[in-house]
Parts: C-alpha cells; structure tokens; sequence
C-alpha cells in the first residue's frame, strides 16, 4: 500500500478498494493463519501476551533455577521409567546427579533447590521392580 489516497475520495472506499486489489491479487491466500480459528478472548488482556505467545512456541521457560531443576530431576526420574537398560539407568541418574550437585555446591538464585544427588542403587533396584522383577545386569557401561 505505498499509494497515497487522492484527494476527493473517502478514506473508507479507498481502503476498501485496496483490501478488494489485493485479494485480488491473491495476496491474501497464503497467510499463515488462513483457515484457523482466532484465539480466545474471554481471558483478560494481557500487555505481555505476545512474550508468552512466543515463549511458549519457542518452548522457553521462565520458571526460576532451582523450580527448573527440580522439573528436570522429575523428568529424569520419568526418563528412567522408559529406559531400556541399566546402563540407560545410570547414564540418565548421572546426568541429573552433575547438575544437582553444582547446584548444591553453588545454590542458583530462587527459591531453595531442596534437592539432593539421587542413590544410583536405589533407582535401579525400583527401576528393577517396576520391570517385573530382577532384571539381567546390563554390563555395556
């Protein structure tokens, strides 16, 4: 829309011929949201909606340090539960056990982490049990 409007006509016919051009020209029927429902809104306004919008497509978070390693140390112990072996086991108890340890040697800010290193043993004896019994020992370490 780089032409200006001419003098003696109103500004609506003017825009509405314009929109009327253009999707004319097809300009219109491309959009990345064509076909899709407009977003709710029923939830009050929001001045920060468009950070959270992407935020949430970018899969970011803004929860505090310590909130976010207790959320992964949750979702270590979920992976463990869906490990195929022991080595599996112990690398996923390792991973998480580096990461809560630096925090609790040099506490990140936020609230307080309350966690402490997981006992390798004890996670795989449950992880044993929850398989059905004593699993064969995975010596591919």
């Amino acid at each position: 829309m780089t032409d200006r409007k001419p003098p003696g006509v109103t500004f609506e016919s003017w825009v509405d011929k314009q929109i009327r051009e253009a999707a004319e020209r097809g300009d219109f029927s491309h959009l990345s949201g064509l076909g899709k429902p407009l977003p709710d809104d029923t939830a009050p306004y929001d001045e920060l909606w468009w950070v959270k919008g992407k935020m949430n497509r970018e899969g970011l978070s803004a929860l505090p340090p310590t909130l976010a390693l207790r959320k992964e140390a949750e979702d270590a112990l979920e992976a463990v539960g869906r490990a195929a072996s022991e080595s599996q086991v112990r690398r996923i108890v390792a991973e998480i056990n580096e990461k809560i340890a630096a925090a609790v040697r040099r506490p990140p800010p936020g609230p307080p982490l309350n966690l402490r290193p997981f006992d390798t043993d004890a996670v795989l004896t449950d992880w044993r049990a929850a398989r059905g019994g004593p699993a064969e020992d995975d010596r591919s370490r």
